[in-house]
């Protein structure tokens, strides 16, 4: 939902599973994933920010403070469809890894676009927590992602 607009974008209130919303600044802008880097991540089970790597800091534009004790949905932008999250999680609590395409929001309302693969991360047969590896997709996904978003929303 759009709130406001000013010269730097537009604040809007995003609204997650479970009702809890925040104003976020949203830029028409993407940065270009890096060649050759790696985002990495881990969460606790439902979400909460354990690690980040040091291109997850570079990417996202928040600090590593920030990010560690955040649920890692700080990153969702409100062009992303809620029921692509929704198969993330009903494949994830299947067991299974899920792989996508993920529009991320950064901290300064800039995007960028990710191929994401989650992994459960089980001990003694309990989901403990995910992992998050990220990589460089290619434009003709991110293409293909948009389209498909667009119709989803």
């Amino acid at each position: 939902m759009e709130d406001q607009n000013n010269d730097e974008g537009r604040i809007v209130t995003i609204t997650y599973y479970g009702g809890a919303t925040r104003e976020a600044l949203i830029v028409d802008r993407e940065v270009p994933y890096p060649d050759g880097k790696l985002i990495v991540s881990r969460t606790d089970p439902k979400g909460i920010i354990t690690h980040v790597n040091q291109a997850f800091v570079d990417m996202s534009g928040y600090s590593r403070e920030e990010l560690l004790g955040a649920n890692h949905n700080i990153l969702r932008h409100p062009d992303m469809p809620a029921v692509a999250f929704a198969g993330l999680w009903e494949t994830l609590e299947t067991g299974t890894k899920w792989h996508g395409y993920v529009k991320n929001l950064r901290k300064d309302g800039a995007f960028y676009w990710v191929k994401a693969t989650v992994i459960p991360n089980i001990r003694d047969g309990e989901v403990v927590g995910y992992t998050s590896v990220r990589r460089k997709p290619s434009r003709s996904k991110i293409r293909e992602s948009e389209e498909l978003y667009a119709t989803l929303k």
